[in-house]
């Protein structure tokens, strides 16, 4: 089988690679479409601190099983699924109180193990969920983003009186915003630098109530000319800049929550006394707990489309043309799905 590998930090390539078979309890999925997520781009530049090279990257897929291990049902093979990329243990405290996304042991499909840019990958059975009759695929592909948004939403709850902020028009801010509008239907502002993101803001099938371009307008007046009094009650930053945090700390209203998704190592400057004279919330959110079910109900009920976030599909081979498109050309795209069709694979 082909495969896109990171042999080390700064090199990767589409190799030939031994086409697995499913241990006990998995099952091997012939992938279809991937998409390209910031943290593939972190691995491939020596900036994952979780991963170990070489790795065939992906955790963002959808493909159909064609075989499974020891005490996996026969009657699996076939089946359309999309993988959550969550693997946990199962006996820890955190899996004990229902937090398996944040394990002690956990494994991350395509970070800690191989993952889905690849034309076959084995998964656990319990991870491979069905894709329902009429769901294209390439919206099956990006379920996996849009349950870090679920996760993000949960984690900080969502009150019907918000007024939510999201800093950061890329595809984990539109998800957000999509989740916001679409299934809460709370007012929502989304900044950026970028206007063409802030375009997909506007029509990417839940538009935001204003996109605010913070390096024309800033944001404190921008809130306060839009009738936001007292600041945002929620704020999520999809950026993970360390002033971001420390400017959402101050603007947040009273009792205001904070959704904090990223893994940047620099520090933020945060007076204590901002988070308590306001008492404010801030809530990490890590991968996705257990969010395929939820996310999948909501676009059979039609109240997120996650097509709409996807501007391009290369073919697998051509994953450096992608990765460059993803990185460096922000204005053009939004998420980038690699393409793995039926016709192209190999034994």
């Amino acid at each position: 089988m082909l495969s896109v590998v990171v042999d080390q930090p700064q090199s990767m390539a589409v190799c030939e690679r031994p086409t697995p078979d499913p241990a006990p309890g998995e099952v091997r999925v012939r992938v279809r479409y991937a998409g390209i997520c910031g943290s593939d781009l972190h691995i491939f530049h020596g900036k994952n601190p979780f991963v170990a090279y070489p790795r065939i990257i992906g955790h963002e897929f959808v493909g159909r099983i064609d075989r499974v291990g020891d005490g996996v049902d026969t009657s699996r093979i076939g089946e359309r699924v999309v993988v959550d990329p969550v693997i946990s243990c199962g006996t820890c405290h955190a899996c004990r109180i229902g937090r398996q996304n944040v394990c002690s042991q956990l494994r991350v499909i395509g970070v800690h193990r191989d993952g889905g840019f690849s034309e076959y990958a084995c998964v656990p059975a319990r991870n491979a969920y069905v894709v329902p009759d009429g769901m294209a695929e390439t919206s099956a592909s990006v379920i996996e983003p849009f349950a870090v948004a679920a996760n993000a939403t949960h984690r900080t709850g969502v009150l019907p009186e918000d007024v939510a902020l999201i800093y950061g028009a890329g595809p984990v801010g539109l998800n957000l915003m999509q989740v916001l509008k679409r299934v809460y239907g709370v007012r929502t502002f989304i900044t950026d630098h970028v206007d063409e993101r802030l375009a997909l803001a506007r029509g990417c099938g839940a538009e935001a109530d204003e996109v605010i371009n913070t390096l024309r307008e800033p944001l404190e007046q921008a809130l306060a000319r839009r009738g936001v009094e007292g600041g945002p009650t929620l704020i999520y930053d999809a950026v993970c800049h360390p002033s971001i945090l420390e400017e959402a700390v101050r603007i947040a209203a009273p009792a205001g929550r904070i959704g904090v998704l990223g893994f940047s190592a620099t520090p933020s400057a945060i007076p204590q006394q901002e988070l308590t004279k306001k008492e404010l919330t801030l809530s990490a959110s890590r991968l996705n707990c257990a969010m395929f079910p939820t996310v999948i109900d909501w676009i059979t009920r039609g109240l997120v489309n996650p097509g709409h976030i996807v501007t391009h599909q290369f073919d697998f081979r051509d994953v450096a043309a992608a990765f460059d498109l993803a990185e460096r050309h922000p204005q053009q795209s939004c998420k980038v799905l690699l393409d793995f069709g039926e016709d192209s694979h190999g034994s």
